[in-house]
């Protein structure tokens, strides 16, 4: 990554230290150390901005909450029909997790639950309850909402982790490939949903 920022921009660059590390290994195996290392400073220099490990983790999944809805927004915009417009919410996500290699496992990750980072908190729930809307818009009742919900992020998920480790490259695909297959697969989902 560069290093080439100014003493007052060194939180900013250990947050995308942190999501380059985390992209690259995922949650379970990010570290401070090694987000120091690779921003050239100290192994102190990160604890002057986040108090630990998990205030640097949470810096990342704010950031990666706003972006991804930022991006589900503006899918959504695109359209009027409302099974179209979760499609590609879905395929929203595809594309951005291929993109930046994090998502929703980083937003909602194990060490971030619980009450110490509201301002996270209030992110997730905005991106939740607008993917829950979409759902709501195409479903007959809370609970089919939420199953087309799990099933959809799972899927739309699996088609980004599938090209990110190769499998789908393989076949020649590429970004944009992936998440119309993507989006191809979530109205499959959503008009099955809707006969059952």
């Amino acid at each position: 990554m560069s290093r080439g920022y100014h003493h007052g921009e060194l939180r900013a660059a250990l947050v995308r230290a942190a999501r380059e590390l985390i992209a690259e290994r995922g949650v379970a195996e990010f570290s401070v150390a090694e987000v120091a290392r690779r921003c050239a400073v100290s192994s102190a220099a990160p604890y002057r901005h986040f108090a630990d490990r998990n205030a640097l983790l949470a810096a990342v999944a704010l950031s990666v909450a706003h972006e991804l809805h930022d991006e589900v927004t503006a899918a959504t915009a695109r359209h009027t029909d409302p099974a179209r417009r979760l499609a590609d919410a879905a395929a929203a996500y595809t594309g951005y997790l291929i993109r930046h290699g994090t998502g929703l496992p980083t937003v909602f990750a194990g060490p971030l639950r619980g009450d110490r980072f509201p301002e996270l908190r209030t992110a997730g729930r905005e991106l939740t309850d607008e993917y829950l809307s979409l759902c709501f818009a195409v479903s007959p009742s809370a609970e089919r909402a939420l199953l087309l919900l799990e099933q959809l992020l799972t899927q739309a998920h699996g088609y980004a982790t599938f090209y990110l480790d190769g499998v789908l490259s393989m076949q020649g695909y590429d970004l944009d490939v992936v998440t119309a297959k993507s989006a191809e697969a979530a109205l499959t989902t959503i008009n099955g949903s809707r006969l059952s």
